[in-house]
């Protein structure tokens, strides 16, 4: 396998729940660190905004997710051109959502890729699989190319798991540092992910990490909620964090419009608590890499984010 690369790129998808907008302020809570883990990688815009480490791993319990990634690190070239000539219209999104087939593993990552580039906010759970794709706001098929190339050479020595967190995290070696990015306690987030993540299995996070709290350094971040900062009372960190965002997309859904050019919301505010089993205030965080922004590339919601 390919030396990583350790240049900043975006993430290849688009991802509900992800954390391209809060990237510069989860950056400055990590730690120095070279063995890299996100046991819910998801569209891991974390992982690809910062410096590539010696060990790096990404793990989702979503197949097609991680199959998909598979396919961009290891078959790049076969998987752009599976998706060569195909265009990005309501048409073929139906089909690909409801029709097409697939033969193989590559035909999956391919179907995968092309359903989540061209729905709403990269919701990829069939019930909830809309067709969401603008001109102005979503990256065009012609780059996609370029971009998977990009993301590939970034790919290249990352360990890419399909595993439970929890088997996960208690075989991991020690000294990993782990970034944990689970859905939120308090969302309806069955119609987002296409595998379901329960109220036991919250506290069966907790409980993992409990237990493995003196192996490595993590940093989680979920909705502020009482019953999580009361679950993890045992941690040394809770800082309560907020960051700027618009989105942008397609229609004016507040004044029913569809709008050739596209719709730029007014600003929106996220709003979590960042959760850690170190002390955050001495640390001196990570540097984003730096990387011409093109506005094609950017993932969910894809707009440019404003930091408060």
């Amino acid at each position: 396998m390919k030396k990583a690369k350790s240049g900043k790129t975006n993430s290849p998808f688009r991802y509900p729940g992800g954390k391209f907008y809060a990237r510069k302020l989860i950056l400055a809570c990590m730690p120095v660190h070279h063995k890299y883990c996100e046991p819910f990688a998801g569209g891991s815009s974390i992982f690809f905004a910062k410096e590539s480490v010696k060990y790096n791993i990404l793990n989702d319990k979503d197949e097609e997710l991680i199959n998909c990634y598979i396919h961009i690190r290891d078959e790049v070239e076969n998987l752009i051109d599976s998706l060569s000539g195909i265009y990005a219209t309501k048409e073929l999104h139906h089909y690909y959502k409801n029709e097409f087939k697939p033969k193989n593993d590559l035909e999956r990552a391919m179907r995968w890729f092309y359903l989540n580039r061209t729905s709403y906010s990269g919701i990829m759970k069939q019930v909830n699989c809309y067709w969401g794709y603008g001109e102005k706001y979503s990256m065009r098929p012609e780059n996609w190319p370029g971009h998977l190339r990009t993301v590939s050479e970034k790919l290249q020595n990352v360990e890419l798991k399909n595993q439970d967190f929890e088997e996960l995290i208690d075989i991991l070696d020690d000294d990993y540092f782990l970034f944990i990015d689970p859905p939120y306690f308090k969302a309806d987030q069955d119609k987002f992910y296409s595998c379901a993540f329960s109220r036991a299995d919250h506290f069966r996070l907790n409980q993992v990490l409990y237990r493995n709290r003196h192996r490595f350094k993590f940093l989680l971040t979920y909705d502020n909620v009482k019953e999580i900062r009361k679950l993890y009372h045992w941690c040394t960190s809770m800082l309560d964090k907020e960051w700027n965002y618009t989105i942008s997309r397609t229609d004016d859904q507040k004044n029913g419009k569809k709008l050739k050019q596209g719709y730029k919301s007014n600003r929106y505010k996220g709003k979590e608590v960042f959760i850690s089993n170190y002390n955050v205030t001495e640390i001196k965080g990570i540097i984003p890499l730096k990387n011409n922004y093109n506005p094609c590339q950017l993932t969910l919601c894809e707009s440019f984010p404003t930091y408060g």
